[in-house]
């Protein structure tokens, strides 16, 4: 199979083609990502002999169509991410989320190629703290920032060159990764990369928000799980029942460097900072018999932690920087 990766040099990209390369020898795997800040060629050197890197936009219809066309498969991760960014200045989600998708999904229509549509949990905007509902596929859309509402934009039109065009596609909705190569702007790397230095945790307001977390392995092994079995024009939700506020994740660093729980820093909360997320993965789990491996997050978070450590030359190049950013705001 040749499977083209958008975004497969960030976080949660570089993860699946080291999880493809692994576990499926044969997979010809080519990946497209434009190296941005939150793309790193580093995250792909272990496989850098069984992976073609094409630096390029998504936007970029003559090279998209080209890809497309010599590929089998397409996985879609590349997306612009950070909610933050996005307040700033939304103008490059709308170009890699939405005109990104759509150059993408008229090349598979032209060249009659599966998709696979990474999505997120954020588009169904947040539910309320004591709230026992969790988010399903039918929950209406509902995104509260420019990062989310364009993600929620790609769905659509996902879901419209399903129905009008009939793309073999599939979508899945995925809650809060965390694991190897995620950049250090992101709120667990950036306590254990804290912590690492024997720096602070920094805790956003009271720390009560609630993230649904998934190890990024297992959000990967559900990515497969979907694109050998799951339903043409079918949605499935991703999670691993690891709902947690921002105060237990901070504590549970702290506990695992052998620090007091209370050793943290509270900063400036995030405007517009959603509430809870929470997923209900059971269409997934019943349909396609998937199940995460990480069902114990601490042991997850112990596991990640070993990679920072060990991973340093990694991480530390783009560190100090993002730390300045985050002071600057008051974060």
């Amino acid at each position: 199979m040749r499977v083209l990766v958008t975004g497969g040099a960030g976080f949660i990209g570089a993860n699946f083609v080291h999880q493809t390369v692994r576990e499926r020898p044969d997979a010809e795997v080519t990946v497209l990502d434009a190296l941005t800040y939150a793309g790193d060629r580093g995250s792909l050197a272990p496989v850098a002999d069984r992976v073609t890197l094409v630096e390029g936009s998504i936007t970029d219809g003559p090279l998209v169509d080209r890809l497309v066309g010599e590929s089998d498969l397409v996985v879609h991760f590349a997306a612009e991410s950070h909610n933050d960014n996005s307040l700033d200045d939304p103008s490059p989600f709308v170009q890699t989320n939405l005109v990104g998708t759509f150059t993408l999904l008229e090349a598979v229509r032209k060249h009659g190629v599966r998709f696979h549509h990474i999505s997120t949990d954020e588009v169904y905007g947040d539910l309320e703290l004591d709230d026992p509902a969790k988010f399903t596929p039918s929950t209406p859309y509902n995104p509260s920032s420019p990062y989310s509402s364009t993600k929620a934009g790609s769905d659509l039109l996902v879901r419209a060159w399903v129905r009008s065009f009939g793309v073999q596609a599939t979508i899945s909705n995925c809650s809060n990764n965390y694991g190897p190569y995620q950049h250090v702007e992101k709120f667990i790397p950036r306590q254990i990369t804290n912590l690492i230095d024997g720096g602070r945790p920094k805790l956003y307001g009271a720390g009560l928000n609630v993230r649904d977390w998934i190890h990024v392995e297992d959000h990967n092994s559900a990515v497969w799980a979907i694109v050998e079995k799951g339903r043409i024009g079918e949605t499935y939700l991703i999670g691993a029942d690891g709902e947690k506020n921002n105060l237990e994740v901070v504590q549970t660093l702290l506990e695992i460097f052998g620090r007091d729980p209370g050793d943290f820093e509270h900063v400036n909360d995030r405007p517009g900072h959603d509430l809870r997320y929470a997923i209900d993965a059971s269409k997934l789990r019943d349909e396609l018999g998937w199940a995460p491996r990480y069902t114990d997050f601490r042991s997850g978070l112990e596991a990640t932690v070993e990679w920072y450590r060990a991973n340093e030359a990694w991480w530390r190049p783009a560190k100090a920087a993002v730390e300045a950013k985050y002071a600057a705001q008051g974060q």
